[in-house]
């Protein structure tokens, strides 16, 4: 057996021992049993009421208020029955609904009839909060709910009578107590953090907690340690993890100020380098890159976010902690994963996509990933994990990375990562008047004795892609004759463009919504025009095309391709282009 294999089936046992015994300390100490310990003195007020970055929209007031409950496209109509009593059409319609987080589109319309809206609903589900949907008492979903009740605090207790105010301190106290016992035997990754960033936000708006917000502030800063890498990205390596938990932590500095103290150093330092990766991963149409479990990027949260960026300066070109490239020339702009997957224990939303990349030419999107679909579980899902679901090289049909799935544990603990590549190396350089960024990675190696290598090389202009994929052994050696070497290359295109074969069958031609119109073509092997899809979790899945190169390693190791605008008789050049720079200079 491969010694790749022996440390993939060792981290396999250590993740599930560990869950496991998480799993169980979570049951016990969030049993029915150990609810006693919740009890006790109750805080007698509010004194803040942190604010909520995300953005409203008073119009899902008005469905809210008929009794219609929309979440990810799925909807419920109560009929004037209890909301959370009835049966949820989906776990994650379940955990938008135990949230709360849609409490601020009723405090948007700054009505009278919304306020008493949310009051009765808050209290329908304090009263039903026994015997609810066991959803509604996850770590993560009950951190949510703590932070939206205590933002959305002034909407819920306006004008409330004494009794209601005392039933909401008491359950808002259980929740946090709850979430304290329980701190350390969830999930990790963004689900712990967010239980401790509400656990922050709990400690600083009620009072009498100064003893709890030493605690809480110091739980939090070791979460922030553990979990926000030096390059400020996040370690399960999602570029819609930084946004997140941004518009959670901003609120939570101010609402340090608002109490007249200081926050941590370590608070301050994480939301500085996570500012930056804002940028980092933007492409040219103001959206996130598709890696990671990142799909449609919210537009008016981004835009939230980035106005509290005092540097706005421009993004980096590398992150190399996160395992990103990013290269940015005259409009155009690629990012590409090089990166190792993230720890087993962060790797729950983790995608296969070692070496692939996106591109965007001013507002367009050229090149992407598949994304994300709406719900989290399911085969669609797991088909937007693999590694053919990503513009990169597949190896014999299979991924770069194995998931710990198709199995009882798998369905149990998750559809973690358990073995993938363990390095990647990358340099970055300049050749000529173009930006090369070279890599490679071993995700193949111990199951076919191959290593991806791949170059990809953008002009200063921003007019051509040059890239080059080898397939090499590590002693340099010929790819042996196994006959587990088939290849192949992908190139998922966005379905504003449109592809169709050149003649001859060498090249393929894009056009762009906007007019633009760019060549694909490879040296060794014809490119062909295969059927893909572009996943959304908020508009639905769109069919889309995508380049695709077969062959195998053996007859051809290396394949050569590039991608380059084609000038267009009677058309401007773009802004920002060398082209059109200097036919300014010209004219000037």
């Amino acid at each position: 057996m491969a010694i790749g294999s022996v440390s993939g089936q060792g981290r396999q046992l250590r993740y599930a021992l560990s869950a496991l015994s998480r799993k169980a300390a979570f049951r016990f100490h969030g049993s029915m049993l150990y609810r006693w310990r919740y009890a006790g003195s109750v805080p007698e007020r509010l004194l803040i009421a942190p604010i909520d970055l995300r953005t409203a929209d008073p119009t899902a007031a008005l469905d809210i208020y008929a009794g219609r409950f929309v979440f990810n496209g799925e909807g419920v109509d109560a009929d004037g029955l209890p909301v959370f009593d009835l049966q949820a059409p989906s776990e994650e319609w379940s955990r938008e609904l135990h949230g709360f987080g849609w409490l601020r589109h009723l405090r948007a319309t700054d009505m009278a009839i919304s306020r008493s809206n949310a009051q009765s609903l808050v209290d329908e589900w304090i009263k039903a909060s026994g015997r609810t949907d066991p959803v509604a008492w996850e770590q993560d979903i009950v951190a949510r709910r703590v932070i939206s009740w205590l933002a959305q605090s002034p909407v819920i207790l306006d004008g409330c009578d004494l009794t209601f105010y005392r039933r909401f301190m008491r359950s808002l106290t259980r929740q946090g107590r709850y979430l304290r016992r329980t701190a350390y035997d969830g999930p990790l990754g963004m689900p712990r953090l967010r239980v401790m960033i509400a656990l922050a936000a709990a400690a600083l708006s009620m009072s009498e907690q100064a003893r709890f917000l030493k605690q809480a502030t110091r739980w939090l800063d070791l979460e922030l340690v553990r979990q926000i890498l030096p390059d400020g990205g996040h370690i399960s390596r999602s570029p819609i993890a930084v946004l997140e938990l941004l518009l959670d932590l901003l609120p939570l500095r101010q609402a340090f100020t608002a109490r007249g103290s200081q926050p941590s150093r370590i608070l301050v330092s994480a939301i500085d380098r996570m500012m930056p990766m804002l940028r980092f991963f933007r492409q040219g149409d103001g959206s996130f890159a598709r890696f990671n479990g990142t799909g449609d990027t919210p537009a008016d949260q981004l835009a939230t976010v980035l106005a509290y960026d005092d540097v706005r300066g421009a993004p980096l070109s590398a992150a190399p902690h996160s395992g990103y490239q990013r290269i940015e020339a005259s409009g155009a702009v690629l990012v590409a994963d090089a990166g190792r997957p993230p720890p087993t224990d962060y790797s729950g939303t983790a995608h296969a996509g070692c070496l692939s990349f996106e591109m965007s030419v001013g507002r367009q999107r050229l090149i992407i990933n598949c994304g994300v679909p709406t719900s989290r579980s399911g085969g669609l899902y797991r088909l937007a994990r693999t590694t053919a679901a990503h513009s990169t090289v597949s190896l014999n049909d299979t991924s770069s990375c194995r998931f710990l799935t198709r199995s009882w544990l798998g369905e149990w603990l998750g559809d973690v990562i358990v073995d993938g590549p363990t390095r990647v190396d990358v340099e970055r350089r300049m050749e000529g008047d173009a930006t090369v960024v070279a890599m490679r990675h071993n995700g193949y190696l111990d199951r076919y004795g191959i290593l991806h290598e791949r170059h990809l090389s953008l002009s200063e202009a921003g007019d051509r892609l040059a890239g080059v994929d080898r397939f090499t052994t590590p002693g340099g050696k010929p790819i042996g004759r196994g006959g587990k070497d088939v290849f192949a290359i992908r190139f998922h295109l966005h379905p504003g463009g449109r592809a169709s074969l050149q003649e001859g069958g060498r090249g393929i031609t894009l056009e762009l919504p906007d007019g633009e119109t760019w060549s694909f073509e490879a040296e060794q092997v014809a490119p062909e025009i295969e059927e893909s899809l572009l996943m959304s979790n908020t508009r639905g899945n769109r069919k889309t095309s995508q380049i695709v190169i077969h062959g195998r390693a053996q007859a051809t190791p290396q394949v050569s391709w590039q991608l380059h605008r084609i000038a267009v008789a009677g058309r401007r050049p773009r802004a920002g282009t060398a082209t059109a720079r200097m036919e300014a200079s010209a004219r000037g």
